[in-house]
């Protein structure tokens, strides 16, 4: 995986199972927010492993200098989040990559053996997670905002 360089990086995600405990938290004692909250997200057509889903999720966001933090609280259905909540409840999940190209990006990652766990279309931006946990513990996410 050091045969490439990826932008810098852009966000850091976690996953919570309360998204208002979370950012109050940041918020008083880390000086972080306002968080953004969006109630819910549907990921209609999303793929896990490969198998097309149906599945909700709650998120909030806010920004510490040039860092985006993102808090994710699933809502409906099985994806990545509810996952890492069985195994590992709340924690840092991912780091996120902008890419200007995801197409390029994913056979970046295929030759190296990196197949996407969970991605999704959503029309004005496209993500794909790939399960890079056994170099650090996390998720990488590769970010792809359409024009």
């Amino acid at each position: 995986m050091t045969d490439f360089k990826l932008p810098p990086v852009y966000q850091l995600g976690y996953v919570v199972k309360d998204i208002e405990k979370a950012g109050d938290f940041y918020t008083s004692v880390y000086d972080i927010g306002p968080f953004e909250i969006i109630d819910e997200v549907d990921m209609d057509g999303a793929i896990l492993r490969g198998k097309l889903i149906s599945t909700k999720i709650k998120v909030a966001f806010a920004k510490s200098d040039k860092i985006e933090l993102e808090f994710i609280q699933p809502l409906e259905g099985e994806n990545v989040y509810t996952e890492f909540l069985e195994t590992r409840g709340d924690g840092i999940h991912h780091l996120a990559f902008n890419v200007d190209d995801m197409i390029t990006w994913k056979k970046e990652f295929a030759a190296r053996g990196f197949e996407p766990v969970f991605h999704h279309d959503m029309v004005v931006m496209e993500f794909a997670y790939f399960d890079t946990s056994m170099f650090g513990g996390l998720m990488l996410e590769l970010l792809y905002w359409k024009s």
